[in-house]
């Protein structure tokens, strides 16, 4: 993750790239986030998406965007929009 800061309070960007491995739907593998953020006085915006062909096993081919919601007290929930190819 590479982070930058400006002078003004509230305002800044970030990058990172992560890999993520698991099951999705009793279909195992991994696959790469690619994230983009910035805040500006304190107005985020944020995109997290698949790394197009970057899903290995049987999650080749996996598409989507990932949303980070952060609640009052600072607690992260995550809602992930994806696809995948029908199974074989």
């Amino acid at each position: 993750m590479l982070t930058a800061g400006s002078s003004v309070k509230g305002s800044g960007a970030y990058v990172a790239i992560e890999k993520v491995a698991g099951t999705l739907h009793g279909r195992s593998g991994s696959f790469v986030l690619q994230h983009s953020g910035t805040m500006t006085q304190g107005a985020p915006q944020l995109t997290v998406t698949v790394v197009p062909d970057s899903g290995t096993g049987q999650l080749a081919g996996i598409a989507g965007k990932m949303t980070i919601n952060i609640a009052a007290d600072g607690k992260h929930s995550y809602d992930f929009e994806y696809t995948l190819p029908k199974a074989d």
